[in-house]
C-alpha cells in the first residue's frame, strides 16, 4: 500500500518548479501539487524520470468540471518508493488542451481517450486521440455541466 509523498520531497518538487502549489487533501491526507498548464509536462517528466520521486505508476487520469474551467487530474504511484502523489492543472474551457503524457505512462493512452471523450480536454501529441466509449459522430462531451441532452424522439 503506497504512502503519502513524503513533505521533503514535496519541498524539494516545489524548489524546481516555485509556480506549484502544494497542500494536504482533507481526509485521506493525500498529498496534492497544482500546477499551472504550461509548466505539467515538465512537472511530470520530472516526478516520472528523478530519483526521488520514480513516480512509474499513472494510477488514474481523469478530470473535473468546474464552472469556469476543467480540472485534469493525475495520480502518481512509486512502486519503488512506496509513495503516492495527486497533480491537478487547470485548463480554460474553450482551450482545454495539455500534452499527452503516454511517452511517460503508456498507461494513459486510454485515460486521456476518456477524458477527452466525456470532457472534451484535448492532449495533443497523442498517438490516437479518439472517442473511446461514444460513438464516432457523436456531438459534444456528456460529462460537462453544459451538456444538453438531445430531445428523445417521440414514442407512441
Amino acid at each position: 500500500m503506497a504512502v503519502n509523498i513524503e513533505p521533503v520531497l514535496v519541498r524539494y518538487l516545489v524548489g524546481l518548479f516555485p509556480s506549484l502549489a502544494a497542500a494536504d487533501r482533507a481526509g485521506d491526507g493525500l498529498t496534492v501539487v497544482t500546477a499551472p498548464p504550461e509548466e505539467i509536462y515538465a512537472v511530470l517528466k520530472t516526478l516520472r524520470h528523478e530519483e526521488p520521486f520514480s513516480m512509474d505508476t499513472l494510477g488514474d487520469l481523469t478530470a473535473v468540471d468546474y464552472p469556469d474551467r476543467l480540472e485534469v487530474v493525475y495520480h502518481l504511484y512509486s512502486a519503488a518508493c512506496g509513495h503516492k502523489l495527486a497533480v491537478k492543472t487547470s485548463v480554460a474551457k474553450g482551450a482545454a488542451a495539455l500534452p499527452t503524457v503516454t511517452g511517460l505512462w503508456p498507461a494513459a493512452e486510454f485515460a486521456e481517450r476518456e477524458t477527452y471523450d466525456l470532457l472534451g480536454v484535448t492532449f495533443t501529441g497523442h498517438p490516437n486521440l479518439t472517442r473511446i466509449l461514444l460513438p464516432e459522430g457523436f456531438e459534444g462531451h456528456p460529462l460537462r455541466k453544459d451538456y444538453s441532452l438531445p430531445p428523445r424522439p417521440a414514442t407512441r
